[in-house]
């Protein structure tokens, strides 16, 4: 009975044990694909527009790029997935930046206290911006997000989020400078390397 109950034992022992490894597949693809976003730079779609003496830079970065940084590179058929599920977002990081690195949120620059110059970068900026598509559909902010500095960088930086852009579409950042009102101010994107036909 005892060599009975063994038996028993190990054969349950096995089949959890087969049931419990993981399948191993093949993310190569998925990789190379990574690799060459990579390659031809994460942040490489950048314009900047210089007025007065304040630089406004926008910087289209990949949806891939945050995926992989919240995610990590483990589990690429998770990571593609969500990007599959989320590639019509765009996200461009804007950054504001004065020649003489002041701090563009003082009263000389936006005409309005300190405190209600970081509102308005928190709350008020997403009104500001929108962006244009190659097909002429005009697309609102759907969110900003402000990363407070602190008076430690000589910048203000927000991520921009726009939705319903086809991942394919060229696009026009347009930004209604009413902080420091230096008027309209477009951003045109380009791709990043440019084929030289012979």
């Amino acid at each position: 009975m005892k060599v009975l109950n063994k038996f028993v034992l190990l054969l349950l022992f096995l089949l959890v044990f087969i049931s419990c490894k993981k399948e191993i597949k093949d993310d190569s693809e998925i990789r190379e694909r990574y690799f060459q976003l990579e390659k031809i730079g994460w942040k490489s779609k950048i314009q900047n527009q210089l007025v007065d003496d304040i630089n406004f830079t926008a910087t289209e970065v990949p949806i891939q790029y945050y995926l992989l940084k919240d995610r990590g590179n483990e589990d690429l058929f998770l990571v593609d997935s969500l990007y599959e599920s989320n590639k019509t977002e765009r996200i461009i990081e804007f950054t504001f930046h004065q020649d003489e690195e002041k701090d563009l949120l003082q009263k000389d620059f936006t005409g309005m206290s300190y405190e209600e110059g970081v509102k308005y970068m928190s709350f008020g900026l997403e009104k500001d911006f929108y962006v244009v598509t190659s097909k002429k559909d005009t697309i609102k902010c759907s969110g900003v997000t402000y990363e407070r500095n602190y008076k430690i960088a000589p910048f203000q930086k927000v991520l921009l989020f726009f939705s319903g852009i086809d991942p394919n579409e060229k696009i026009q950042l347009v930004y209604q400078d009413y902080l420091f009102r230096k008027g309209t101010i477009k951003f045109k994107f380009k791709d990043p390397y440019t084929e030289i036909k012979l």
